[in-house]
């Protein structure tokens, strides 16, 4: 018996797109279902070391959701590697200014951190609002 292995010219050129609503959809768990089409994880031929996952486009970015008192409390920090650098956004702040960074941010973090996940991480396309230039690629949705 042999396990087959996916080769990575087998997916370069047949990707599937997926598309998701956000409306109403609360940002962790949306974040999981996101991830784990990036990954290709849903696939019966998933191999770790194989980029093998799809592209995901995210519509109303701006009305994800947020549970208990993350939008007040959840702080988001970036550090410019200068003294006194330090700079933190709450999560209220991030949903009114970039909503698609928050979203992009959750998915990035449940990504393996190496070169792989951040050739992942190029295939989400997240959209403030309704519209987005995909629709050429008959996006299906992603059941969620």
């Amino acid at each position: 018996m042999r396990t087959p292995l996916a080769k990575k010219e087998d997916y370069e050129s047949d990707r599937r797109w997926y598309e998701v609503d956000a409306t109403g959809q609360v940002l962790g768990r949306l974040a999981t279902h996101i991830a784990t089409a990036l990954m290709g994880k849903d696939r019966p031929d998933y191999t770790p070391h194989v980029d093998t996952g799809a592209f995901v486009v995210v519509t109303n970015a701006g009305k994800i959701r947020l549970t208990g008192k993350k939008r007040s409390e959840k702080v988001y920090q970036s550090f410019s590697g200068y003294p006194g650098g330090l700079r933190e956004v709450t999560a209220d702040e991030m949903l009114e200014k970039h909503p698609e960074r928050l979203i992009s941010e959750a998915v990035r973090r449940m990504l393996p951190k190496n070169k792989l996940g951040r050739q992942m991480i190029r295939r989400l396309r997240v959209f403030r609002g309704e519209e987005h230039p995909h629709g050429n690629h008959q996006p299906e949705p992603l059941e969620i």
